[in-house]
């Protein structure tokens, strides 16, 4: 099972977005997902229509992160009724915020690792929506996972937003957790024809090469519009839906071979 966290330390870039467009590709490719929705916003699971009257939720697997909890705080998306496969959502919860001060325990870091190893049997891929800060719930989500993805867009605080992200995950994993590896830079929204996002697109480059990622994700109201409706992007009509869609399934070919996950043999997908 390999866990990767989607994270940003300036809110407002479009994180939970990025979130939802690679459990749209996973899901259309058949890959067995969860998504741990950390932000205490819960956007994700909104996004991907998720019941939570009467369930636990995030906060309670970080309270206690036993199997029994764990279990009950996940549920399938309601994507489920477009077409079958597994994506599941651990839900959220604005009680997370709880848990989100900034000197946590390393008792309290390894929670989330805890939880998950209860399930790992069940997927093939986790994501992690962390919250838009380097508290306690963005290194709870670093510490269970073995990639974080950077997301940022091209704007004046970008390149110092992600060399802080950048940072802190290599502070995480000489202090933490060995295994933990930035997977690179997501640069979302981003306006081909705008003179100012080539330019921070480059500054980028320059400053951390290889990292950033391609393709990088034009601005497109399709994927908004996906979310508002809670349906995944890759069955929503339209031109600039299906070019996003193809350019999430090129990021996921990039988590699956990084993270070794075996493409499975029947996709799920349309």
């Amino acid at each position: 099972m390999h866990v990767l966290s989607v994270s940003s330390l300036k809110g407002g870039v479009g994180k939970t977005t990025v979130t939802l467009g690679l459990a749209s590709a996973a899901f259309a490719r058949g890959v067995r997902t969860l998504v741990v929705d950390l932000d205490p916003q819960s956007d994700v699971s909104t996004g991907m229509d998720i019941q939570v009257a009467g369930r636990l939720n995030v906060a309670d697997v970080l309270a206690n992160p036993k199997e029994k909890t764990v279990r009950q705080a996940i549920t399938s998306s309601g994507w489920t009724k477009v077409h079958p496969g597994t994506i599941d959502v651990m839900i959220g919860s604005p009680s997370a915020i709880n848990f989100d001060g900034p000197h946590p325990s390393v008792r309290d870091v390894w929670k989330l690792e805890e939880a998950l190893a209860a399930v790992e049997a069940d997927y093939d891929l986790v994501l992690i929506d962390c919250a838009p800060s380097l508290n306690a719930l963005t290194r709870t989500a670093w510490a269970a996972s073995d990639r974080v993805v950077v997301v940022t867009e091209p704007g004046l605080f970008s390149v110092a937003a992600a060399d802080r992200a950048l940072r802190a995950i290599e502070e995480i994993r000489r202090g933490l957790s060995p295994r933990l590896q930035p997977l690179g830079i997501v640069v979302n929204r981003v306006r081909p024809q705008s003179i100012e996002h080539q330019f921070r697109i480059k500054e980028l480059r320059d400053m951390f090469g290889p990292l950033v990622l391609s393709p990088q994700l034009p601005e497109r109201t399709s994927l908004q519009q996906a979310q508002g409706a809670a349906k995944p992007l890759h069955i929503w009509p339209g031109d600039s839906a299906q070019e996003l869609a193809g350019d999430f399934d090129a990021l996921l070919d990039r988590v699956m071979r990084t993270g070794r996950i075996p493409a499975p043999e029947t996709p799920t997908g349309v």
